[in-house]
C-alpha cells in the first residue's frame, strides 16, 4: 500500500509541477519507458504497477533534458483495470440537459454552464463564473478578481467503484453550475512558519478553512478566487442548496458520481484532529491544531463517511442507491480522494499558485 501511494504521489507532483511551470522531477520509470524510441510531443501510454493507465505526451526535462518521459495530458485519464462488481450505476437520467444561462449582476459578468450527456460520458461547458452573489473580490485576505475563464470537463455516465485503494485528486469536480471543486491550497509553512505560510515550499500544508493562522479571504460560499481568475469552492457551495435540509445534488465528481451537501444534520466525517501534533510540527502558539491538513487523520468507522468523504445509500435522484461524495462542514470539507474506476483530472488541476505578499 506505501509503494502504490509513493507511486501515486511521483505521479501528482509531476502533474502538479507541468500545470504550474512545465517542470518536471523524479518521474517513476513508467513513465520514462512509455517514451522510450520516442520524440518530443508524441502521444504516450502509461501503465502503472497498479493496473492503472493514463494518456499524456513525451516531454523532455526542464532544462531540456534529452530524456523523454510520458507527462499526463491536461485531461488525463487513471483508469482502474477492474472494477468492483456490482457497484456500477447510470448516471444518464440525470441533470444531463442542465443549464445555467443568467448575468451576475453583481460581477456584470454572464454567467453559464451547459451538462450534457452521451452514452458514455457526462460534459460540462461553462464559463467559470458564479450564477449567485459572492463576497467582494479583491479582499484583504485575496488580492485577486474574478474573470470569465474556459471550463470543459468531461467524466463517465457510468460510475464503479474501483478495487484497491483511492485516487488522490486536486480538482475533485465541477458544481452544476460550473464551477470548480478544489479543497487544497498553495500555502504552507516551513519550520515555525518562517515563511509566514506565504509561499508552496513548506512541509505543512494550510487549510482553507476553519483557522485563522493565514487568511484567504473566503467568502459565504466557502470559495475565493485564484489568481488567473478562477472562483472555486473549497467547501460547501451554499447559494446551491435547497431550502430545508433537503440533500441537495451540488455537482458531479471527476469519477462520474454525484456530489451532495446539505444544509443541516449533515452526515459526519471521520476524520478527526489528531490528540498529538505530528513531530517537528510548527508551535501550537503560532498555528493551532487544525491550521494544517496534516494535523488530521482518518478514523474508520469514527463517523458516517469513508476516507473520501463518501457513501453508499439511496439520494432523491438515485431512488434505487448509488454510491455518492458529500461535502462537508468539518475536514475534509470536499473530498481529497475519488474512489471510482475512472478518474479524470480536469483542467487546471493543480492547486492555487502562491499569492503575491501584499
Amino acid at each position: 500500500m506505501w509503494k502504490r501511494a509513493q507511486w501515486i504521489c511521483l505521479l501528482v507532483a509531476a502533474m502538479a509541477a507541468i500545470a504550474r511551470n512545465g517542470r518536471m522531477q523524479g518521474p517513476p520509470r513508467e513513465m520514462l519507458a512509455a517514451c522510450e524510441a520516442k520524440s518530443q510531443g508524441d502521444s504516450c501510454t502509461v501503465q502503472t504497477p497498479f493496473g492503472e493507465t493514463f494518456q499524456g505526451a513525451c516531454r523532455k526535462g526542464p532544462r531540456g533534458e534529452p530524456i523523454l518521459a510520458c507527462v499526463p495530458s491536461r485531461q488525463a485519464t487513471i483508469t482502474k483495470a477492474e472494477a468492483m462488481p456490482g457497484t456500477q450505476v447510470s448516471t444518464a437520467s440525470v441533470l444531463c440537459s442542465y443549464q445555467v444561462s443568467t448575468t451576475n449582476k453583481q460581477l456584470g459578468l454572464p454567467s453559464s454552464a451547459q451538462w450534457s450527456c452521451t452514452a458514455n460520458e457526462r460534459k460540462l461547458s461553462a464559463n467559470g463564473v458564479p450564477n449567485h452573489a459572492v463576497g467582494r473580490f479583491p479582499n484583504p485576505g485575496n488580492p485577486n478578481t474574478i474573470t470569465a475563464q474556459t471550463v470543459n470537463f468531461a467524466t463517465t455516465v457510468n460510475p464503479a467503484l474501483r478495487q484497491g485503494q483511492p485516487v488522490p485528486i486536486r480538482v475533485t469536480g465541477y458544481a452544476i453550475n460550473g464551477i470548480k471543486f478544489d479543497p487544497g491550497t498553495a500555502q504552507s509553512c516551513t519550520e515555525n512558519c518562517q515563511n509566514h505560510g506565504e509561499d508552496p515550499g513548506g512541509r505543512w500544508r494550510i487549510e482553507a478553512l476553519n483557522q485563522a493562522y493565514f487568511d484567504f479571504g473566503v467568502d459565504a460560499n466557502n470559495a475565493h478566487v485564484q489568481p488567473d481568475g478562477a472562483y472555486h469552492y473549497h467547501g460547501v457551495p451554499t447559494a446551491l442548496l435547497n431550502a430545508g435540509n433537503k440533500l441537495t445534488l451540488v455537482g458531479w465528481a471527476a469519477d462520474g458520481f454525484p456530489m451532495y451537501a446539505q444544509s443541516s444534520r449533515e452526515p459526519r466525517s471521520s476524520y478527526r484532529l489528531k490528540t498529538t501534533p505530528d513531530a517537528g510540527r510548527p508551535s501550537l502558539s503560532i498555528a493551532p491544531m487544525g491550521t494544517f491538513q496534516q494535523d488530521y487523520e482518518y478514523l474508520a468507522g469514527s463517523g458516517d463517511l469513508d476516507e473520501c468523504n463518501g457513501r453508499s445509500g439511496v439520494t432523491p435522484e438515485f431512488p434505487n442507491g448509488t454510491y455518492y461524495y458529500l461535502l462537508t462542514k468539518t475536514y475534509p470539507y470536499v473530498p481529497r480522494c475519488l474512489k471510482g474506476s475512472q478518474v479524470t483530472h480536469p483542467q487546471g488541476q493543480g492547486p492555487m499558485p502562491p499569492r503575491p505578499r501584499r
